[in-house]
């Protein structure tokens, strides 16, 4: 048996990966869904690849990680938009370094990447800061939802025969007769004979179960600001000129018509800090505002929120084979969303059938398209017609910001949804202007119809998160 420890878009990646090759592959993830952790609060880009300094895994990984997600869109059918992204270059000082850029780009070999006159620059961004000089454009930069990507790579486990977990915390580890024996917290035990640690912020102290040494993690944590489909402030991803900390605060579009304005970057304590500050949040307004200075942040505000990444004091993935035999994928910092399936053929490829001289032949009934339920007002009205002629619970809206029906909802939990946030994040349902005001109720009485469950047994995530705590009318 093969486990892969995490179940954010590293790990399910992984876990897919190997699935092409054997079926006995089991994924453990802690969280109530896949892709809940550092995958589901951040930037949601698809980087170029020509910021990363040639010579890092990082360099090596994300141009290539870039490239496959075409490719994996197809297959696992989540959002994704390739609407390029712009590094501006508003002082004089900062034109060199978009040069310098290019040059990196060249050395890494990013194709697709281009400088971009101010006259043409504001043609294709009429919102941006008209002190602008230039920018280093990239076409093949784009926009997804990652949690959606990690979501869909379990489901294509379990369709493909491996099995997925969730609520499962690892909590120690023996090794007898070159097999691992892997305890968790709800006091199950796993053997495995190959083990992959894939667990975001804590790869560091998981490795230490298995008596390996990683680059220890500390977490940076990104504020943002989310606005509304109100006003169209960009089109594409625009970025500052990055700093030695992060590349910097940004302002883009999300897949569903929305605008991220952020992260700032600060080392905090916790692994668990995701609390939005005051000083945070100017901070992010003030940068955001430099870039496309009409932001309205009173008027299409939406909610802010904050994400943790994990950071390194190399700052660079550390993938790679420990004396336990496990094998380690650690400080997954930016670009990882990008870098995340060839981090996954990496391990597979490299790691295990050269380094460890472990020989995988490809599986001949392994299916790689996973389907996902439509978005049903994204579809042919006559078709959606159809549809609701079959399944009435097609016609009946529950979440009117986003327009999201009955159905998808059910689906959703026929699909494993149990929380608000599975719902939230597998359909949208209450991530619209709103937040869950108006539609939060109705989701709750589905959930337990169809869960079999009392409202007050419902939680909006971990346990604890309770919504009502008594019998209610709703």
């Amino acid at each position: 048996m093969i486990a892969v420890i995490g179940g954010g878009i590293v790990g399910t990646l992984i876990a897919r990966e190997l699935n092409k090759y054997e079926k006995d592959v089991y994924l453990f993830e802690a969280k109530t869904n896949f892709g809940m952790g550092v995958t589901k609060s951040n930037s949601a880009v698809l980087h170029g690849g020509y910021d990363d300094p040639p010579g890092t895994m990082r360099a090596k990984l994300c141009y290539m990680g870039n490239q496959l997600y075409t490719e994996l869109q197809k297959e696992l059918n989540f959002d994704m938009k390739r609407v390029g992204s712009h590094v501006v270059a508003i002082e004089d000082e900062e034109t060199h370094y978009i040069y310098e850029l290019l040059k990196k780009a060249e050395r890494n070999g990013v194709k697709g990447v281009r400088i971009v006159e101010k006259l043409e620059l504001l043609e294709m961004e009429p919102n941006i800061n008209p002190r602008a000089k230039r920018s280093l454009y990239a076409e093949f930069a784009g926009i997804f939802d990652p949690w959606m990507v990690a979501i869909q790579a379990a489901k294509s486990v379990r369709e493909n025969g491996g099995k997925t977990f969730i609520g499962k915390t690892l909590i120690d580890v023996e090794k007898k007769n070159n097999k691992f024996l892997l305890k968790f917290s709800d006091n199950t035990t796993f053997e495995a004979d190959i083990v992959i640690n894939a667990t975001g912020l804590y790869a560091d102290e998981i490795a230490k179960m298995f008596g390996d040494e990683v680059p220890e993690i500390f977490p940076v944590k990104g504020e943002y600001f989310l606005l509304s489909k109100d006003y169209n402030y960009v089109n594409s991803i625009i970025f500052p000129v990055p700093t030695g900390i992060s590349k910097g605060c940004l302002v883009l579009p999300t897949v569903d018509g929305g605008f991220l304005v952020g992260p700032n970057a600060n080392r905090v304590i916790s692994k668990k800090d995701t609390a939005t500050t005051r000083e945070g949040l100017n901070e992010v307004k003030e940068k955001g505002m430099k870039l496309v200075p009409n932001l309205n942040f009173r008027r299409h505000l939406v909610k802010t929120f904050a994400g943790l990444r994990p950071e390194t004091e190399k700052k660079d993935f550390y993938i790679d084979v420990g004396k336990s035999g496990a094998i380690h994928v650690s400080g997954i910092r930016s670009p990882g969303l990008t870098a995340a399936p060839a981090i996954a053929k990496y391990v597979v490829d490299y790691l295990i059938q050269e380094k460890l001289g472990i020989n995988l032949s490809k599986r001949n009934d392994y299916n790689p398209i996973t389907q996902k339920t439509p978005h049903l007002v994204h579809i042919d009205r006559n078709e959606w017609n159809k549809i609701i002629q079959e399944d009435p619970n097609a016609g009946e809206m529950i979440c009117h910001c986003n327009k999201v029906t009955k159905k998808e909802i059910i689906d959703a939990i026929n699909n494993g949804a149990r929380t608000l946030d599975d719902i939230k994040f597998m359909t949208r349902a209450s991530f619209g202007e709103c937040q869950g005001g108006f539609c939060t109720a109705k989701i709750l009485k589905i959930l337990a119809e169809y869960t079999g469950r009392k409202p007050e047994e419902i939680t909006q995530n971990e346990k604890g998160t309770w919504i009502v705590n008594s019998k209610v009318r709703i």
